[in-house]
């Protein structure tokens, strides 16, 4: 049985940040966000990741990779171009903006031989998921499976202190299965509550604390990557017209149509871990003082590598 493999989108703009996070160093001994989860990774038995990044981040995280996680894991590297498009396909001029994580994961589709997980470069989803998604992954299965996987985190999990974020709303099932996906694109602590916003701030409306959400820590078979291949020219026909300058091919949102359409089952695994994530400037420390807490704890290593 061939080896899940973990692919690591690292290709972001990262507008709200103000710069490169992805390898923006954390801790004293100048690891990265990204060394955590690898780290976790590799402990529950991956052993490949493919690395989606931008073509001019490529010197400096292939000199930060390949010195320090280069030497436990396979590695790879894929780079998304925006201009890596189906034949008779365009960049809309003045678009600047990647094409999103579906078309991310296209992008690695040779590197790729079979399962795979999937996660953002600049989240702390914790060792639990890692564990519980290599698991399914790995786990027997048929010969074209199509079921996938999803790591749960509670809402309160995944609160940033210093603005607000967005996040995938999850509807499970009562036997553990996705049903669907609702973005809510503005959470924050509102007088103590989670609350969301629809109207920019004018007015809230609460959300459980133990709500379910998507923090885009996925578990697929080849099979998706078949399906992104399939769905990307209808999105980009639709995207031309409708929003030529912002339009993203999304994981959630196409994950969801193969829910709806009846084609897959998407099990979610709830993670009692807490996530961290440098959506702001002002994320830093608090990323930091936590991350060297789980060390002072011994639940890492002092140097990852």
């Amino acid at each position: 049985m061939k080896e899940p493999t973990l692919i690591i989108m690292a290709a972001g703009m990262g507008s709200r940040y103000g710069g490169m996070k992805q390898i923006d160093a954390v801790t004293d001994q100048g690891e990265i966000i990204m060394d955590f989860s690898l780290y976790d990774a590799m402990m529950a038995g991956f052993k490949k990741v493919v690395f989606v990044i931008k073509e001019e981040m490529e010197e400096d995280f292939r000199k930060h990779m390949d010195e320090r996680v280069g030497k436990h894991m396979e590695t790879a590297y894929a780079i998304q171009r925006i201009t890596d498009l189906p034949e008779g396909f365009r960049v809309p001029e003045g678009r600047e903006k990647p094409w999103g994580t579906g078309h991310a994961i296209l992008c690695c589709k040779d590197l790729v031989p079979d399962s795979f997980a999937v996660i953002n470069a600049d989240d702390y989803y914790g060792p639990y998921g890692f564990q519980a998604v290599y698991n399914v992954l790995a786990g027997e299965r048929e010969v074209g499976w199509s079921d996938y996987c999803m790591v749960g985190y509670h809402l309160k999990n995944t609160i940033s202190d210093a603005g607000h974020v967005a996040r995938g709303i999850c509807d499970v099932s009562k036997d553990g299965y996705l049903r669907h996906i609702v973005e809510r694109t503005r959470i924050m602590r509102v007088e103590g509550e989670i609350c969301y916003s629809e109207d920019d701030g004018e007015t809230w409306h609460s959300i459980p604390e133990d709500t379910p959400v998507s923090m885009n820590f996925w578990g697929y078979s080849r099979s998706f990557m078949d399906a992104l291949e399939e769905g990307f020219p209808a999105f980009l026909k639709s995207a031309m017209k409708d929003n030529p300058m912002k339009a993203e091919y999304l994981i959630p949102t196409i994950t969801g149509h193969l829910i709806h359409d009846g084609k897959v089952t998407v099990k979610v695994l709830p993670t009692p871990d807490k996530w961290y994530g440098m959506t702001y400037k002002e994320d830093k420390p608090i990323v930091a003082a936590a991350l060297q807490s789980l060390k002072d704890k011994g639940l890492y290593p002092h140097n990852l590598w």
